[in-house]
């Protein structure tokens, strides 16, 4: 009789949490998918940034991101060509994958490094005096950011982070950067 009424009470707890968690956030259970653009990346620097966000529970996802960079006279940003970046991803909210996250990240990018450039005052250009090269290097780093989304599944976030690349030589970047306004949508 025991182990009925334990069994029993158990059964009732189980149902009564996750209808308690259901009513908290109805329109997020079903929806494990994220796809976003970095708007910011696009208006300021040049760049199409796109990412998937496969949500793993109420407190975590991981993703991918994606940017190329279009920027031929590369005034803001003068190095980045290209990255990969998967990441994961911890919520710190009582809702359904949103609010304040910490983000730990990996980044395969291309860059250019052109370190024999120097900027002419006279002629208000950047000369150049030896060979352009294209570096592709790994780094991994963290970030912190913010989520939030419509009762109808669309989403915004902002998000700043920094990373260390891993190996390379002196004429390496050292420190990457990861950071955006991106919108998007739940599904």
């Amino acid at each position: 009789m025991k182990k009925i009424t334990l069994l029993l009470l158990l059964f009732i707890t189980t149902i009564s949490i996750a209808q308690e968690k259901e009513e908290q956030y109805p329109q997020d259970i079903n929806k494990k998918h994220e796809v976003k653009l970095n708007i910011l990346g696009a208006l300021a620097f040049e760049w199409i940034d796109v990412s998937y966000e496969y949500l793993i529970n109420d407190e975590s996802s991981f993703g991918v991101g994606a940017l190329v960079g279009l920027d031929n006279n590369k005034n803001i940003d003068k190095y980045r060509k290209f990255s990969l970046t998967p990441f994961y991803r911890r919520y710190f909210s009582n809702k359904f994958a949103r609010g304040f996250f910490i983000e730990g990240f990996g980044m395969l990018h291309s860059y250019e490094n052109n370190n024999s450039n120097y900027y002419d005052d006279y002629s208000n250009n950047y000369i150049s005096y030896g060979n352009d090269d294209t570096k592709t290097e790994f780094a991994i780093g963290i970030s912190v950011g913010g989520k939030f989304i419509s009762k109808k599944g669309f989403t915004t976030e902002i998000y700043l982070g920094l990373g260390r690349n891993l190996g390379g030589d002196s004429s390496s970047v050292e420190v990457v950067g990861r950071g955006g306004i991106s919108l998007g949508y739940r599904f």
